[in-house]
């Protein structure tokens, strides 16, 4: 295969990847880390630091449309940033110390988990009585729907930002934005409506996976070739994905999107602990 050819699949790939990360809110890296390592043969922790930087695109088009329509609560992505960048860059040192076949099984664990928590039922429901810390760091806020603006006020602060950590050290260990832990974190623990929590989530996965990319590119991980088409096309992606997620319904999508991720988890799993990385 050639560099040119090479090049042009891994772009077509990429796309498709930033296309389906935007619409169901996994993110790319969900897909492309399987398709480097399974299809590809690339390196795991190659395939990882290209994945962050595709994380890093990903987040950057998605993220701009959502907080031009005010969903997006910057003030408290950016409170939260401080748990998931610590994290984040613990998880990238931790990885460069642990097998390819371990990271291979926990990844395939917590895609699983990725792909069930897409299916599990959704909290819209505004709080209307907020803790006094969310007060205090005045994180409350309002979002637009197609009814009026919708005021929300948020609990459990200091658990939501205990789980981010977690979330953070996934990213940096894994090369994937872990964003069904953080929307996880904001919908259920803070009590934060969904549409709120995937943009506010999109928006802080890009400067979780930048933490973690500087562990890679000093080590190494982040070669050229692999990182330009994936960068380029899951940016290309998921701006795509913004714009289709306004007139389309997701949910037929998200549950094909969830069984192809199952299937993949459990071939990562399945490659693991048979030592075929």
């Amino acid at each position: 295969m050639t560099v040119i050819t090479f090049t042009l699949i891994m772009l077509a790939a990429a796309y498709m990847a930033g296309l389906l990360g935007s619409l169901t809110g996994l993110g790319g890296g969900v897909v492309l880390i399987p398709l480097l390592t399974l299809v590809f043969h690339v390196d795991m922790r190659y395939a990882i630091g290209s994945a962050l930087l595709a994380s890093i695109a990903n987040s950057s088009g998605a993220a701009s449309a959502y907080i031009k329509e005010g969903i997006t609560n910057i003030r408290l992505g950016m409170f939260l940033e401080i748990a998931t960048t610590i994290g984040a860059v613990c998880g990238a040192v931790i990885a460069v110390f642990t097998p390819t076949n371990t990271i291979a099984i926990l990844l395939g664990v917590v895609l699983l988990f990725s792909a069930a928590m897409t299916l599990r039922r959704k909290n819209e429901q505004a709080l209307q009585q907020g803790s006094r810390l969310s007060h205090l760091l005045k994180l409350n806020n309002s979002y637009p729907t197609k009814d009026g603006v919708v005021h929300y006020e948020l609990k459990n602060v200091a658990g939501g930002f205990g789980m981010m950590l977690v979330a953070g050290v996934l990213s940096g260990l894994l090369g994937i934005g872990s964003g069904a832990l953080k929307v996880l974190a904001m919908d259920s623990t803070m009590r934060i409506p969904f549409k709120v929590s995937t943009t506010t989530s999109n928006f802080m996965i890009g400067v979780t996976a930048a933490a973690s990319a500087v562990v890679y590119l000093q080590r190494g991980y982040i070669v050229p070739d692999i990182a330009f088409p994936v960068v380029l096309g899951v940016l290309g992606g998921a701006f795509t994905g913004a714009r289709l997620l306004k007139v389309i319904n997701a949910s037929t999508l998200r549950y094909i999107f969830c069984a192809a991720i199952a299937f993949i988890a459990l071939e990562m799993m399945y490659n693991g602990l048979h030592h075929k990385f």
